[in-house]
This record gives structure tokens, sequence and C-alpha cells, in this order.
């Protein structure tokens, strides 16, 4: 199968259609992202420059409803990377493949192109985004990068520090990815006890680490943001630091975290 044929079946099993848009029809992936995050996240003039300049900017549509978007423009080198921006898909249609057609339709957009390679940002603690991006998806984090976009004021990121992974997807692999194994001698360098982050001490010799993030950390911001940001500090801890040096995030798991391995 083609990256497109991919695409296409990945939207009938949504019960979507996903295309790129322009012109008036932009305000349809505007509309999309203020029904997620309660703001526009990016003003048309730019989002008409981008698409006009070339760059990437589709919409999943049920019917005549636009129910998730994304956007996303060229990075180096040069017209060989697309940095996937902003996606998103609106909370009636989560969990239901819509995201993962809008994935694949950009992924097929750029092989088009002969862009081998897609990044983006995401929150490292929203278990089901590190979900989607790592397992169904089997991208990889490149870079832990702390408090990123300085103060947020949208309706999910706002009175948090905004830590972000950056995912980098390999578009030439095949589809769907196989997820790693989670080795024997892996050892948890994070763990969720009753709901707190619990940091153990790492062996020097470890060759694999596992970092556990709570399942729902959204409403543990709302409800406890003092724990939400322990939370927050604790994953910045392992990750960060295990980056850094050399150490890559190679899967992540619903039943244990965050897979982490040294480097050769």
């Amino acid at each position: 199968m083609t990256a497109w044929d991919d695409a296409a079946a990945s939207a009938d099993a949504a019960g979507v259609t996903v295309r790129t848009v322009a012109g008036e029809e932009i305000e349809r992936a505007i509309g999309a992202w203020h029904a997620v995050w309660g703001a526009p996240v990016i003003e048309r003039s730019l989002l008409t420059a981008l698409e006009h300049a070339g760059n990437y900017v589709a919409v999943a549509f049920a019917g005549d409803q636009s129910i998730g978007a994304a956007a996303g423009f060229f990075g180096p080198p040069a017209s060989a990377t697309l940095h996937s921006h902003v996606a998103g898909v609106v909370g009636g249609a989560a969990g239901k493949g819509v995201g993962v057609a809008l994935k694949l339709h950009q992924r097929a957009w750029c092989l088009d192109r002969g862009v081998t390679s897609m990044t983006w940002t995401y929150d490292p603690l929203i278990a089901r985004n590190a979900h989607f991006n790592l397992a169904r998806l089997g991208a990889r984090v490149d870079e832990y990068l702390v408090n990123h976009y300085g103060a947020m004021t949208d309706g999910i990121n706002a009175g948090d520090e905004s830590d972000r992974a950056l995912a980098r997807w390999d578009l030439t692999r095949p589809w769907p990815p196989v997820p790693p194994a989670i080795p024997a001698d892996a050892v948890v360098a994070l763990a969720d006890q009753a709901g707190l982050p619990l940091a153990a001490e790492v062996p020097a010799d470890a060759s694999a680490l596992i970092a556990a993030i709570p399942s729902d950390i959204e409403t543990l911001r709302r409800e406890q943001p003092a724990l939400g940001l322990a939370w927050r500090r604790a994953l910045r801890d392992v990750l960060a630091a295990r980056l850094a040096h050399g150490w890559s995030v190679t899967g992540y798991s619903r039943d244990h975290g965050y897979l982490l391995e040294a480097p050769a």
C-alpha cells in the first residue's frame, strides 16, 4: 500500500474526509482548534500566509462539520522536515481515529513532496498524547524542552510550566509501527505511587529505564496544581537529564510509561 492508501483507509475507518484547505476555508481549521483549546491558536492572517507559501493546513470533516485540523511549516534542513505546529481533534470526536487520519494525511502529503521527517511538540505528561505519538505513530523523542513556550493562557495549559517533548517521526518507516519490547532488566526510574511521583536511584550500569506518568494529568493539575507541578519536575529530572547524556526515548507503554535506553 502507498502512503495515500494508508491515509484513505484510516480516514474511512474514522468516518472522516481529510483534505487541505485555503482561502475562506482556513476558518474551518481555526474553528476546530478554538473548540479544542478555547482559543484560535494561530491567527488567520498568519495561517493564510503559511498556506500560501506552500505549507500544510488541513481539516478533518465529518460531513460538513470540521472536527479536527492540523498545520505545519517546513524546518531545517530546507524542505526535508515538516514541523507540525498544531494538530487537534474536537472533544466529542477524540479517540475515534481522527487524529491518526490527520497524521497519515500529513505523512502522505509530505512524502509526495520528498519530505521524509516530521516533528512536533507535545506535553510529555499527557498519557494519551505519549501513547498516540510514540506507540500509535511510532515517533521518537528528540529533545526535552523546558518551559518551551513560556506562560500559556489557553484553557488547557494556563497555570503550568510549558515543558514539551520534541517528537520526530521518520515517515519512511513501515506503517503500522511495531512497538519495542520492554527489556526484562529495565529499571523503574519514576513510579506512580498512589498518585505521587516516586523517583528511584538508578544504577550506574543501567541500560534501560522506565518512567511512569499519571493517567490523567489534566484533572490532577486542575484539582491539585501543586501535585501536578511535582510530576512536571519529576519527569523533567528523568527525561531531560537522560536525553542530554545521549539516552533515547524509544517507546511508551500504557502499562509501564516511557521506555528509555542508554546509548550503545
